[in-house]
């Protein structure tokens, strides 16, 4: 199977996409009117976008909005979606990856865990507490306490075992930075 990279048009990252996938995308009838294939920016949240204004007959405006990761999804892998799996998501995490292996519908539950966090520590579910880090996980609306732990990334990597337990392949798992800035998973 052919891989296929897109240059965005405003950022130096690539789209990759299967070659079924980039077929679609350069024939079908209105995504080449549009010319699809060669608008796709990176929008703010990190997926693949096209976003085109159009003037209409009265004057106004209407801007078409067309998630590259969604549009896949609903073409390829609609038969895979349920009342309750309905949000696209990328299982590596990286949302430009638009393979269809790498592409899949969550629950609202699974999305909000995968999201990137906002803790100051720079970790999920790691808050520093004086001198020390407490880690936290959510189960069923409600905070449960891991433990407090003497670095954020021994308390990350607590989280992380607990995730796993908890939800396994579904549930968030920090990635820790070494002392050199690059980025490991650990937890196991």
């Amino acid at each position: 199977m052919a891989l296929y990279k897109i240059k965005l048009k405003n950022a130096d990252d690539e789209v990759l996409l299967d070659d079924k996938v980039y077929e679609y995308l350069t024939t079908d009838p209105y995504l080449v009117k549009i010319d699809f294939i060669n608008n796709l920016r990176k929008h703010s949240s990190g997926c693949a976008v096209f976003q085109k204004t159009w003037k209409k007959a009265n004057g106004g405006y209407k801007t078409e909005t067309i998630y590259l990761h969604k549009l896949v999804a609903e073409k390829f892998l609609n038969d895979t979606r349920t009342r309750e799996r309905n949000l696209v998501g990328a299982k590596n995490g990286n949302k430009l990856d638009c393979r269809l292996e790498n592409l899949i519908y969550r629950s609202r539950s699974v999305a909000s865990r995968k999201r990137k966090t906002s803790s100051s520590a720079g970790y999920t579910g790691v808050y520093k507490e004086n001198n020390r880090f407490r880690a936290v996980i959510s189960v069923g609306r409600k905070s449960i306490h891991i433990g407090m732990f003497s670095t954020a990334e021994e308390a990350a990597i607590a989280y992380n075992k607990k995730s796993r337990e908890l939800y396994g392949e579904e549930g968030k798992i920090n990635v820790l930075k070494t002392k050199k800035g690059e980025e490991k998973e650990r937890g196991d």
